[in-house]
């Protein structure tokens, strides 16, 4: 067993650095938590889990269940915000994609009424759903059956998963989200550290972090990326685990550092509309690591330690590796 932990850790490890895409389904599922890392114990627990989640899907969508004021205007919410997300574009022309992310965003609100639905929760759920939706088009999937059911598979995964991802940041989305507060001090406090005159520019030009760290926080800076990058940061965000609030703030940083020089040119309104939308949203794949991960010298944090060398995050010594920790733990 501790064996086992040992090698699911170091899968993460290898993970940070960015995982080749078709090996990101079962990655992160593994990693994760959501199916265990021996192989023969795969089928079982996916069974297991998709026929819980399915259970849940009945009683809130199937069944004569009346919704309450409450949970109407929860999903009424969830579907003003589908359409506008920009990152589900690409998802929305299949109409049962759209009603599964509706469901999967009402079913996890209604089970956590700590957190319930936030604004912003839509990008989280998009990198899941494009990830796992390439199992049914590759072929791949973990569990031989017909489309309606591998879609209905998907689903109940995404469900899971996001549940996951959310459980480690839940702190973003309680009353008064304390979480994201806490990062947008934190980004605060180390702008103000590391290149202080751009910390004054922005002082003068009255542009404080909480315009844009609120926001991209909340979404994990997902809304930042395009779509194929979005499952490359989610790449290292799954392997961060517990920590992924502490990186999101350094994430931030990283990311106005990189942009100090043009920002310090500008005033108040350019300031805004470069960071509502910034260089990042078209980025490729590579760049993510390049540019948002790769900080400058001499500062100690985490983020720095693990950069991806050369920033490539698809090479081959990544997938060798990834391949070869996937067998280990399989076999098991």
């Amino acid at each position: 067993m501790f064996r086992l932990k040992r090698r699911v850790q170091k899968l993460r490890g290898i993970l940070w650095s960015g995982c080749p895409s078709h090996l990101r389904p079962i990655c992160w599922k593994i990693s994760l938590g959501y199916i265990p890392p021996t192989f023969q114990r795969h089928h079982e627990t996916l069974r297991r889990k998709r026929a819980e989640y399915h259970s849940f899907s009945a009683e809130y969508f199937e069944s004569n269940r009346v919704m309450n004021a409450d949970e109407l205007d929860i999903l009424d919410q969830i579907q003003i915000d589908i359409p506008r997300t920009d990152s589900l574009r690409n998802l929305l022309h299949d109409e049962r994609i759209k009603m599964a992310i509706e469901r999967v965003l009402f079913i996890r609100a209604i089970r956590n009424p700590a957190t319930s639905y936030v604004q912003g929760m839509t990008d989280l759920v998009t990198p899941f759903f494009s990830v796992f939706s390439s199992e049914i088009q590759s072929g791949k999937s973990l569990t031989g059956a017909n489309d309606e059911t591998l879609f209905d598979n998907v689903e109940a995964d995404c469900y899971w998963c996001l549940c996951k991802v959310l459980d480690t940041v839940q702190d973003h989305f309680t009353c008064s989200q304390p979480g994201i507060q806490r990062v947008c001090h934190r980004v605060n406090e180390l702008v103000s550290r590391l290149d202080r005159a751009l910390f004054e520019h922005l002082a003068r030009e009255g542009v404080g972090i909480f315009h844009f760290a609120f926001r991209w926080a909340t979404c994990l800076l997902l809304r930042e990326f395009s779509g194929i990058a979005s499952s490359r940061a989610m790449d290292t965000y799954i392997s961060e685990g517990d920590n992924l609030s502490d990186f999101v703030a350094y994430l931030c940083t990283a990311l106005l550092l990189r942009w100090a020089e043009q920002l310090k040119a500008k005033k108040f309104h350019d300031v805004i509309s470069f960071l509502q939308q910034p260089p990042s949203v078209s980025w490729k794949t590579t760049e993510v690591c390049k540019n948002a991960v790769n900080c400058p010298e001499g500062t100690d944090w985490q983020i720095i330690k693990k950069c991806c060398p050369g920033g490539s995050c698809v090479s081959r010594s990544i997938s060798v590796a990834v391949t070869t920790i996937l067998t280990l733990v399989s076999d098991c």
